[in-house]
């Protein structure tokens, strides 16, 4: 901290007076945090042992002078939810879901109207009268059930209010408002039995009526001081909203008619260094801050960084913020308000009510998981390392399960660990066993991470945050009993996580201080580093979440968003007023969900720029590389040499060869590396996968036939099996996937129709004459290439789908479930064969002829394509357009000049001087 910081003085004030006297003292600061702070003040002052003073936030203070025990929000909820149904008519009464949806906005209006001490009667009265005059103008006939209900609700106001605030004072309990209201009942009694106490109130800046009211009678009776840190720069200018609220105290309070406001200081126009620094996206401004510390760590390396405070204009700041910060850092201090929305536990909880009650909808009477949520809650990251489920995840992916019953998922996992049957454990026995079994889940995954891991101590705060909440609502459950359905749990559990926070622990006095804004009061660095800054987020821009009116409330003397701008301004200022390094971030994007203009506040700082102050903007943008895109070049090794060799030796596919011109990367990847794909579900059938059902169902009608002359007979009696080996196939390839469903069920007809199609044209083939006979099918071939320009014999080898000899000459066919024509299998000029990947068809054909060239002793041969989406141009025959005659029959000419081009791309593929080069 620097050397006279607001807390230094405050220190100086108390140790002054009297130190003995310090325990009869008592200092009440706006939040708890600056506790810790103001003792380490005092040890500095101070050079014997000492008693030290009471020191405790303002709401303590209040609850103590109130004599009641303040509840959280989701307490407040449910306590709201028991009042509402005993005081509404049961035709009338709304479920959890609905009711928390207005009853959040009204406990805020609640908790105004008490602040404020103002006649809850009175404002809400006012309500109602303004929704009457709003629909004077609808005749009484005209009036709706759904209106009259809606004025109904207006006129329910008072009572619900005075309903809930006997409810909480009988049971001793109370929000914040409520319990302001009842310590200004209670003033004078609480200053009769204090004794000889002294209260010091410090560094406050807003205070609503109840706190003014309160301090000024303390302040009459001389039970209390108040010290303000108030500078005067602001507090001169009658127009600047830091100082708003101070100027009114000083103008207004009794007090100050006699007495000195204590203190003004001038400390914001010293000298400082303000550097505005624009960068687009949260993410940007995350690396920006963590640069800024190394940059701080590295020009003073024995820097605790203990003066040096990052403020998150915005929560969601905080996990990019930790990822980018420097490893130099050590220390961490996070003190502010996160979401418990978005972290990974409240992700998971998340995940698993969607799959349970996505299982528990189904209208099938088994508990069925989509296979979609099972994966998606066995990959997520604090699962995963811990369920060992590999082999449960490889069996769904591999046997397509679509749709997987509780029974099967078990059967199928079968040494479950302890972590495995929490997460999948029925749903089924009411909302508490629910709850306590995700509290056991939770301890579970807690016992799973280190102490050791920073990373893992931040997810250990927010499984405790989830954790304390499904606790919580056990709690509640036990003793609010509502709608037992796990709809609603999940309902009430979205309302309940919206206003929960995760905390984390630290060390406050030592390392890196981050905080959000509201954490900072009192606080003084000499380094302050402040996140996004712009309007909507700093300041936050004007949010209306209220039923009382702009107008209103300005009549009223409530809080408009005008004075809760001037509060942000006032801790943005107070930030800046000691501080001698200042960085403000900002997001230059002005599209986005985080975008927004430049905060005003930095405006405001441009514009009246202190005489002292180096102000200077800067705009960071990422650096583009000069090329987009780097091709990937990966030379080849003794060891790349060694596998190729191998692969010559086993045999070159000419999909292979073909995938070696798309993309010698590719090549390197599929063939020299052997990555396959991951198994994944295939939810809807794939071409390739309907192919292969096409396929395998013509080889299973076709087998009988080998090394036999086919008739029409044989062809029409093939036509009865079809939708049995149809059927058949897809079960073998398509394994547990649902096949009378959906796309999968067109599919299904797509396949029969393909094979009824194709022995249709068999079927007229043979009918106009032609003498077929089957040679092979889905047979592998294999022949050796030697040539002088290859360093050795290569193996040529594929798997024909269909050889047959028909009308005398040997057909080489291949299958494809896609469209191919003519154009596909012609070729104007060998030259450049290998060079485009459009002749990939060609290559293919004439590879299985190569293969089968020995085999056919000396009978023509011609080599094509039958394509199902083209059937009714039959066979497709490689032809070679020269002087525009077609050759079809693949004779020894043909062949080596095909076998010369296949030699040209073994060459470059065998060439160890020639790198795997990446196409794009």
């Amino acid at each position: 901290m620097t050397n006279n910081t607001f807390l230094d003085k405050i220190a100086q004030v108390l140790t002054e007076n009297n130190s003995a006297k310090l325990f009869n003292t008592v200092v009440v600061l706006p939040n708890k945090r600056a506790k810790i702070f103001l003792i380490e003040a005092l040890k500095k002052q101070v050079q014997k042992n000492i008693l030290a003073p009471e020191i405790i936030s303002i709401e303590d203070f209040i609850q103590d002078i109130a004599g009641i025990r303040s509840i959280d929000p989701i307490e407040l909820l449910f306590e709201f939810y028991e009042v509402y149904l005993s005081v509404t008519e049961k035709n009338n009464q709304q479920s959890f879901e609905s009711f928390a949806n207005w009853a959040k906005t009204l406990l805020q209006d609640f908790n105004e109207i008490d602040r404020y001490l103002l006649d809850p009667t009175h404002v809400l009265s006012y309500l109602k009268d303004i929704e009457d005059i709003k629909r004077w103008g609808v005749e009484v006939e005209n009036k709706t059930a759904l209106l009259e209900k809606y004025i109904d609700f207006w006129k329910l106001l008072p009572l619900y209010y005075q309903s809930l605030y006997a409810h909480l004072l009988k049971k001793g309990i109370g929000y914040q408002g409520l319990i302001y209201r009842e310590a200004v009942e209670n003033l004078n009694h609480f200053s009769n039995t204090v004794g000889n106490k002294q209260f010091v109130f410090a560094g406050f800046n807003a205070l609503n009526a109840s706190e003014e009211k309160i301090v000024q009678h303390l302040i009459a009776n001389d039970l209390a001081k108040i010290y303000w840190d108030a500078d005067k720069t602001f507090l001169n200018d009658p127009f600047h909203d830091a100082a708003l609220f101070l100027r009114r105290f000083k103008e207004n309070w009794k007090h100050y008619k006699s007495n000195p406001f204590e203190w003004i200081v001038d400390d914001f126009s010293q000298p400082k260094n303000i550097q505005v620094i624009g960068t687009s996206k949260s993410i940007g401004q995350a690396k920006i801050t963590g640069k800024i510390i190394e940059k701080i760590i590295t020009e003073n390396p024995d820097s605790k960084l203990d003066k040096v405070a990052v403020v998150l204009g915005e929560e969601n700041l905080l996990v990019p913020l930790l990822y980018s910060l420097p490893s130099a850092v050590g220390a961490l201090n996070i003190t502010m308000g996160y979401s418990s929305k978005n972290n990974p536990a409240q992700i998971l909880i998340a995940k698993l009510f969607k799959t349970h009650t996505n299982a528990l909808s189904r209208k099938s009477s088994a508990y069925v998981f989509y296979y979609k949520d099972v994966l998606d809650i066995l990959t997520h990251p604090l699962v995963e390392p811990y369920a060992q489920t590999t082999v449960l995840v490889n069996r769904i992916n591999t046997n397509n399960y679509t749709f997987i019953s509780h029974q099967k998922l078990m059967e199928l996992n079968e040494k479950p660990t302890d972590l495995f049957l929490l997460l999948f454990q029925k749903w089924d026995s009411g909302s508490i066993s629910v709850l306590q079994s995700v509290s056991k889940l939770l301890l579970t995954i807690k016992g799973n991470l280190s102490n050791d891991s920073e990373e893992d101590k931040i997810t250990k705060a927010f499984v405790f945050t989830i954790f304390k909440i499904i606790n919580k609502l056990i709690n509640y459950y036990s003793q609010h009993e509502h709608i037992d359905k796990i709809e609603t749990l999940h309902a009430i559990y979205k309302q309940v996580i919206d206003l929960a926070e995760v905390s984390f622990e630290g060390e406050p006095l030592n390392g890196l201080q981050i905080m959000g804004v509201l954490e900072s009061r009192v606080l003084d660095f000499d380094t302050v580093i402040v996140t996004s800054m712009n309007e909507g987020k700093f300041p936050a821009g004007k949010s209306q979440n209220s039923f009382i009116p702009y107008d209103v409330k300005r009549e009223l003397g409530l809080p408009t968003f005008k004075e809760k701008d001037a509060i942000y301004t006032y801790h943005f200022y107070h930030l800046l007023q000691r501080a001698k390094n200042v960085y403000l971030l900002y997001n230059t994007e002005s599209e986005g969900l985080d975008a927004g203009e430049k905060s005003r506040f930095i405006t405001q700082l441009e514009v009246e720029k202190q005489a002292n102050h180096n102000l200077s903007h800067e705009i960071y943008n990422a650096v583009l590389p000069k090329t987009a895109y780097k091709p990937m070049v990966i030379e080849k090794s003794p060891a790349v040499m060694e596998r190729l060799k191998v692969i010559a030796e086993e045999g070159f596919s000419p999909s292979a060869l073909t995938s070696y011109i798309r993309n010698p990367i590719q090549f390197y990847f599929q063939k020299i590396l052997r990555i396959r794909e991951v198994e994944e579900v295939e939810e809807n059938i794939a071409l390739n996968t309907l192919g292969t059902i096409i396929h395998e169902t013509l080889l299973a009608l076709y087998t009988p036939f080998i090394s036999k002359f086919i008739s029409e007979a044989a062809i029409e009696n093939a036509f009865k099996l079809i939708d049995a080996e149809v059927l058949k196939q897809f079960k073998i390839v398509y394994k547990e996937g649902e096949i009378k469903k959906g796309r999968n069920l067109l599919a299904f007809e797509v396949a029969k129709r393909n094979v009824s199609n194709f022995l249709k044209v068999e079927q007229e083939s043979i009918k106009e004459g032609d003498v077929i006979k089957i040679i092979a099918l889905e047979q592998t071939f294999g022949r050796q290439l030697k040539h002088p320009d290859l360093p050795f014999p290569v193996l040529i080898k594929g798997n024909v789908d269909r050889i047959e000899e028909r009308n005398g000459n040997i057909r080489i066919i291949d299958y494809k479930t896609g469209k191919v024509d003519k154009a596909n299998v012609t070729l104007k000029a060998w030259n450049g064969l290998t060079q485009e990947i459009k002749n990939d068809k060609i290559i293919q054909v004439l590879a299985y002829a190569f293969m089968y060239e020995t085999e056919a002793k000396g009978k023509p041969i011609e080599a094509g394509i039958i394509s199902f989406k083209n059937l009714k141009s039959g066979f497709l025959p490689f032809n070679l357009k020269e002087d525009k005659e077609a050759h079809m029959i693949v004779n020894e000419e043909l062949m080596a000049n095909y076998l010369e081009q296949i030699v040209l791309l073994l060459k470059e593929i065998l060439d160890e001087t020639i790198p795997f080069e990446e196409k794009i």
